[in-house]
């Protein structure tokens, strides 16, 4: 007998070794895991420096404006151009405008988003409970050798009901880089629909300054037909007089049919501009366009300010603010994909009751819990970790490369508006001072006509080229507000934008 102990003492030996071996190995294992939780893989985001000139190329042009009006705050440029109804139509822009709609839609997905990737972190509990009762077949494997025990019951009640919970420990940080990634593009989101903001804004302005050229040039056109009605008449008492020809009542009245032809293309022009108004503020073609069909108060083209330079497109373009936001998400997704390389390991418990007999559900021999530790490795995958993990780097180059050439266009945008504002001015002035002259050339044409020191040549020519040239002011005039319009988005302007950088965006 004492061999036998002997013997069963030494078979017992080395499996209990073994199985401390084991347990104590497995033990290090998890408490090691465990130590790495507060780990994060990939590298941390640091906000790339992009080289600025000191101010703009063309800032001596812009200087050299002579603005009657202040430059207003970029938030609200079009109150510097004091038009009661560019700001009542940019009013309603920015409360009613579909696509600005649609962008803050994008937002509350992207910050839903955000806080579904952050409860990633967060343990998860499920309540499930199920009553099942059923009548059991004889012939099954389990009925033929329960039917023959005493007190077999064929109708059965099955009740369970259970408490489980479950949390993956962040070993390598993988999921904390996946909410930080999630919050760089919700910031994204918010800097785009700044974007929509600005955009819209524009988009409206310049329509609505198309719609008041188009008028101006059809008033303008008007009084020139009227004038040339005038001159129908002139011919046709000198012809009846017989001190002119049918030859210039013809040449009269071919010049008058000339300037009834320049109005269709203008009201094709401001028609389409109405509607894209009405468009651009949530309605339906036709809705607010009865508020324009009068001529406006006449507007300024106010100053226009640039302080700090490109500098300040950083944090006040909407553009740039989300290239760069971009940009962090995509050095997070690095660390999200290199989290691969690590194991997954997670915990979980089940509280639970199940029992065949009703009434008995809640009892001790009903309960029965259950505690789970699961172990997850990627080790052999044939270098689809390596992949992803490039992949993202890849994705981290291009969303740089973007960044820095968001803020290259930025800034030719500005360079390119100052120019056109600068140069349009200057042409308005010249034209201006022609429009001038041909009208004094056009009246003494006209007197020397009537005294007959001219031919009728002479005054439709010169009723020719005023028209050319009134016209050509107009349009000009419309052409210069749209440059400032242009400006200001070039510069970012109509959100409540901050010097703070592009953190700010997620701060508002």
């Amino acid at each position: 007998m004492n061999t036998t102990l002997s013997s069963s003492s030494v078979a017992r030996s080395p499996w209990s070794r073994t199985s401390r071996r084991f347990t104590l190995r497995m033990a290090a294992m998890v408490a090691a895991l465990a130590g790495l939780a507060g780990c994060m893989v990939g590298p941390d985001y640091v906000r790339p420096e992009v080289k600025t000139n000191p101010g703009y190329a063309s800032q001596s042009m812009l200087e050299a404006r002579e603005a009657s009006r202040p430059a207003p705050a970029l938030d609200a440029w079009w109150t510097g151009f004091d038009d009661p109804e560019l700001s009542t139509i940019i009013g309603r822009v920015m409360t009613q405008n579909l696509d600005l709609a649609a962008a803050i839609a994008r937002v509350d997905q992207a910050r839903a988003a955000a806080r579904e990737a952050g409860a990633q972190l967060m343990p998860q509990g499920s309540l499930d409970a199920q009553v099942a009762r059923q009548y059991q077949s004889t012939q099954s494997p389990l009925g033929e050798l329960a039917s023959h025990t005493p007190d077999y019951k064929r109708t059965q009640t099955l009740e369970n009901i259970g408490v489980g919970a479950s949390w993956e420990l962040d070993l390598a940080g993988g999921l904390r880089r996946g909410a930080e990634a999630a919050q760089a593009e919700a910031e994204a989101a918010e800097a785009n629909q700044d974007g929509v903001r600005v955009m819209v804004a524009a988009e409206a302005a310049d329509s609505y300054f198309q719609a008041r050229g188009a008028q101006e040039r059809l008033r303008l056109a008007q009084q020139q037909i009227d004038t040339e009605a005038q001159l129908v008449e002139l011919v046709k008492v000198r012809l009846a007089g017989g001190l002119a020809t049918s030859r210039e009542l013809a040449q009269a009245q071919a010049l008058l049919l000339q300037a009834r032809a320049t109005l269709p293309p203008l009201r094709i022009t401001l028609a389409q501009q109405l509607n894209r108004l009405d468009v651009l503020m949530g309605a339906a073609p036709g809705t607010y366009a009865a508020e324009l069909q009068a001529p406006g108060a006449t507007y300024t083209v106010p100053a226009v300010g640039t302080d700090g330079g490109p500098q300040m497109l950083l944090s006040r373009r909407p553009d740039v603010i989300a290239a760069e936001r971009k940009l962090a998400a995509s050095n997070a997704r690095i660390g999200v994909a290199t989290a691969e390389y690590y194991p997954k390991l997670s915990l979980g418990a089940l509280l639970g009751f199940e029992t065949l007999h009703s009434g008995s559900l809640f009892s001790s021999a009903a309960f029965q819990p259950q505690a789970m530790l699961g172990l997850h490795w990627r080790l052999f995958d044939f270098g689809r970790v390596d992949a992803e993990v490039a992949q993202a780097k890849g994705a981290n180059a291009e969303a740089l490369a973007q960044y820095r050439q968001s803020m290259l266009r930025a800034t030719e945008d500005v360079e390119n508006a100052i120019v056109s504002l600068a140069e349009l001015e200057s042409q308005h002035r010249e034209l201006v001072d022609e429009v001038a002259a041909h009208q004094q050339a056009r009246d003494a044409a006209q007197d020397a006509y009537k005294g007959g020191a001219v031919s009728l040549l002479e005054v439709l020519d010169e009723d020719r080229q005023l028209l050319s040239s009134r016209d050509q002011l107009a349009r000009v005039h419309a052409d210069d507000a749209r440059a400032a319009v242009a400006m200001f988005r070039a510069l970012g302007g109509g959100w409540a934008g901050s010097v703070a950088g592009p953190q700010a965006v997620a701060q508002r």
